[in-house]
Parts: structure tokens; sequence; C-alpha cells
């Protein structure tokens, strides 16, 4: 193994950073410079870049908030971004730099949700490993999501199929929209309505992502009359398209809308990618699980893969 270096990310690297994430075993769209720093303006940059023999080797997504550093807290996940020739023993190694760097910052905690396997393109946990091995991790949070895999599909709920066909037959038709807004609308209202939240995105926000990625952020919905009856925003990785929103306004709900709108979704994007993740069914790091939510994704097939979370101390020196 030859020497390590650890550096802060700055901005003139931001191209590197992405060009390494473009060509890594477990890097996604969300960790390209123009995603993350979308929402510059609510979380602290404290994204690290690893070097190996003066070589770019891994990085490590990161907000710093007091003394702790989250991998990452703006992302629906984080943790250490390797290329495909990292090792076990090598990460390893990596996380004992990165832990040195950290305490010489004067960080005490980490907080590190990993990239859940469904989107690697080849296997890339030698991460889970090492923070085990090295850091003592401990698991925090664990969500469930509900995931369709190309090679062994679940039969659909009767109950889905027949609302898919329900659907079609009263009209319903679905396409890909360019303009947000009328989904929006539905989305906020449903939102507030049931949980008193608004979406995690603003309009303004998805839009500006839209049009950042255009490739891997698509919203399909479902129309009657020039009506949008609902839609379902993805996120499309190069294994997984994910439901980041999904949404159906009342008379939406009434028409299953909803059950047509995945039928033709799930058929389109497994014909081109190896997983469909319909996102977790969870709150509060996982400790409540959403029975109807979850009840609904399952009856289109899909099954189930955690989303993790670990912390551990970075301890002082020893004296």
């Amino acid at each position: 193994m030859g020497q390590i270096v650890v550096t802060r990310y700055s901005l003139e690297n931001s191209a590197i950073w992405d060009a390494f994430v473009s060509t890594s075993k477990n890097g996604t769209f969300l960790f390209y410079r123009g995603y993350m720093d979308y929402h510059s303006d609510r979380f602290d940059d404290f994204s690290l870049m690893v070097y190996r023999s003066g070589k770019l080797y891994g990085l490590f997504p990161a907000n710093i908030q007091g003394d702790t550093i989250y991998s990452h807290a703006g992302l629906t996940y984080g943790g250490l971004i390797m290329d495909t020739h990292a090792s076990t023993a090598d990460v390893m190694d990596t996380f004992v730099a990165i832990n040195e760097y950290l305490r010489s910052a004067e960080i005490k905690k980490v907080v590190y949700k990993a990239v859940p396997w469904i989107y690697h393109r080849i296997p890339a946990e030698e991460d889970l490993y090492a923070i085990f091995n090295v850091c003592g991790a401990r698991l925090v949070g664990r969500s469930i999501s509900s995931v369709i895999s190309r090679e062994s599909s679940v039969k659909w709920r009767r109950i889905r199929e027949c609302g898919a066909r329900k659907a079609a037959k009263v009209g319903i038709t679905i396409q890909e929209e360019s303009d947000p807004h009328s989904f929006w609308k539905i989305l906020t209202t449903n939102l507030l309505t049931k949980y008193g939240v608004a979406p995690v995105h603003s309009i303004a926000e998805i839009i500006l992502l839209m049009g950042r990625f255009p490739q891997n952020i698509k919203l399909y919905v479902a129309t009657k009359d020039g009506a949008i009856f609902g839609g379902v925003l993805l996120y499309i990785t190069a294994t997984t398209a994910h439901v980041q929103y999904i949404s159906a306004s009342e008379e939406g709900k009434k028409e299953h809308a909803l059950d047509l709108l995945f039928r033709d979704i799930t058929e389109k994007y497994l014909a081109s990618r190896r997983y469909f993740d319909f996102g977790t069914s969870t709150e509060e790091k996982g400790r409540v699980l959403n029975k109807s939510l979850i009840y609904q994704k399952e009856g289109f097939g899909g099954r189930g893969v955690c989303y993790d979370t670990y912390e551990w101390e970075i301890n002082p020196p020893s004296s």
C-alpha cells in the first residue's frame, strides 16, 4: 500500500471529482458536484479526497455540523466512493487515514450512510467491512426499501393488476412530463395533508436539478383529458431506477392512476436497468414502518433492500 494522503475538497477540483465518480464502482449522479452543491447554502461541505501514491483513490462526500461529519446529510446515501481496483485491505488503510485526518480536525463523530448494493456497478461493500473492523462502527438506522429485480421479479398482487386495467379502460394515459409544476401541487398537498410536511426539494430546486441532469431525473405522469391525476419522479442511475417522489390526486386514486403508471414505467426501465427501487417506507431511522405504504409497493412486486446508517466516534490520540 502506497502512502495515503487525505485532503479537503475544493471547488477547483470539481472536474477531477466528477471524473472519478463517473468511473467508480459505487458512485451515482447524486455525487456529482452539480447535484451535491445545489443545496450548499444548507450544508457546510466537508468532502474529502483520498490519494494513494499520488493518485486519486477515493472520495468521501460529507458535510460538517459542529464536531460531527455526515456522509452525507443532504443525500439519500453517501460513504466512500471507490474505484474498481479498491481492495479490502487498502480500503481498511484508507479509513485509518480518514480517521487520522478527522482527528486532526477535531472531529468527534462520523455518521455514515452507505450506498445500497443495488446502486453498485460491481460489488463494493469493502467500506462496510472496513468501518466495522477499523472504526468500530455501529448500526444506528435501518430503513427498508421495496425493489424489483429484473432477473427474478415477483408477480403483482391482483388488486394492483386490476387497478392498472381499470385505469387504462377509463382512458388514463402515461407520458413523460418536462414541467413538474402540476405534479408538485398534488405532491405538496398530499404531504401537507397527511404528514404536515413539504417535499424535501422545492419546486425551484427540482426544476434546477431536472435541467442539470435530464438523463437522470425524469417525471412521468398519468393524465386524462389533459388533467394530471398523478405522477412519479424517477432518479435513474446506471443500475437502478429509483422512485424519488410519488403522488396522486384524489381523482387519480379513485381511478387507480398509479397502478397503470407503475405498470408502464417498471416495464420500461427494467428493460435497461437491473433494479426498480420504489424507495423506503419507514420513519424515525427505520424504527417505524409505514405498513400501508409498503403494502402498496410490495403489491407491485417490490421486495426488501435495506438502507443503513452507521456511526462511530473519532477517539483522541492515546497518550
